[in-house]
């Protein structure tokens, strides 16, 4: 498994300052994806516990609210059990902090049995349509996205729409 980057302090995806990290290699290919660099699933850096280890010693800093996992795809079959083990030592390391993922699949339909969920207090699910695309939306870039609050929606078996 690879990852592309990683942002130290980061604004823009998700509230507060977070440490964001972008895995590497993504299927879906979205018109328009502003991100196409994270595509190739050959490119970036080796993801590894070191990896890991970086990402919790950088989100261990009191201004630090969160953590954002994005893409490429981090749900993608590739990249699943690497983002699995990051957001479960984040959040046994970090309780209160909140963790956040970026998905082009679908809760419901595709990630609603894996054990990632435990651990992500907001999904950001479906893929990008361009012809969707609205630069208003917070959290997202097109009309088809959800940002789905995750625990509430496990506890209630119904997705809770964070609006």
């Amino acid at each position: 498994m690879k990852y592309n980057k990683i942002r130290k302090m980061d604004i823009s995806n998700g509230p507060g300052v977070r440490v964001s990290i972008f895995m590497q290699g993504c299927a879906f290919h979205c018109e328009n994806c502003f991100n196409k660099e994270t595509w190739d699933f050959n490119g970036g850096n080796d993801f590894t516990e070191e990896t890991i280890k970086k990402v919790l010693d950088l989100c261990d800093k009191d201004y630090i609210v969160g953590l954002s996992i994005l893409g490429g795809e981090p749900m993608h079959p590739n990249n699943i059990d690497g983002t699995t083990a990051l957001a479960k030592a984040f959040k046994e390391k970090f309780p209160n902090k909140n963790l956040w993922v970026w998905s082009g699949y679908l809760f419901d339909k595709d990630l609603k049995d894996k054990e990632v969920l435990k651990y992500i207090d907001v999904l950001v699910d479906g893929q990008f349509i361009n012809n969707l695309h609205n630069p208003t939306l917070k959290w997202k870039g097109s009309s088809n996205q959800r940002v789905i609050d995750v625990q509430k929606s496990l506890k209630n078996n119904e997705i809770c729409i964070i609006e």
